[in-house]
């Protein structure tokens, strides 16, 4: 790691130059779903889950957030392509930054770890393969049981700019919520 100590005296408690962002420890809240979103918007409970993990310098990097519609694999998942989204999640990184930590966004599309009652109009889920996740693992449906990840549409190269498009909207809608401070 990159610091003014010798990796030998450094803890997981030292300081740490992150670029820009001086971390006061080197603990660092992982991605980890929260499932505590409504429609993809991120709710009440989400600012408080962030909030209370927060410490003064502290790092703290979101859960998977989607991209686009057709990036959810889970029940109540946040996105941050819609306006109602970037406004709640400026709500979950003010309550960060008031207790002095920083925080990043997991941008997230997962593919085809996903099911039809995910997506748009109940289509196939996208990935750069049409072959299907082994049938011994199971995906978790909205109402709580598991069922069996269906046969995927694969991009077409042409469909490709178009999910990189996703991301470049995502990640500025991220900066715009405050996540990442440029």
């Amino acid at each position: 790691m990159a610091g003014t100590q010798s990796d030998e005296t450094n803890t997981l408690f030292s300081p740490y130059k992150m670029g820009k962002f001086s971390l006061s420890h080197r603990v660092v809240l992982a991605p980890m779903t929260r499932c505590r979103a409504l429609n993809g918007i991120p709710r009440p409970a989400l600012a408080e889950y962030y909030s209370q993990r927060s410490t003064p310098g502290g790092f703290l990097i979101s859960e998977g957030t989607m991209i686009s519609e057709t990036a959810a694999g889970f029940p109540h998942v946040p996105g941050i392509y819609t306006e109602e989204q970037v406004e709640a999640w400026k709500k979950v990184v003010d309550a960060v930054h008031a207790k002095g930590s920083i925080i990043f966004c997991q941008l997230w599309h997962v593919g085809r770890a996903s099911h039809q009652v995910y997506q748009p109009d109940g289509g196939a889920p996208i990935s750069s393969t049409s072959k299907p996740i082994s049938r011994r693992w199971r995906i978790l449906m909205p109402d709580g049981t598991y069922g069996i990840y269906p046969e995927p549409q694969a991009l077409k190269t042409s469909e490709i700019p178009e999910l990189a498009e996703q991301y470049r909207r995502a990640a500025l809608n991220a900066i715009r919520a405050g996540q990442i401070k440029h």
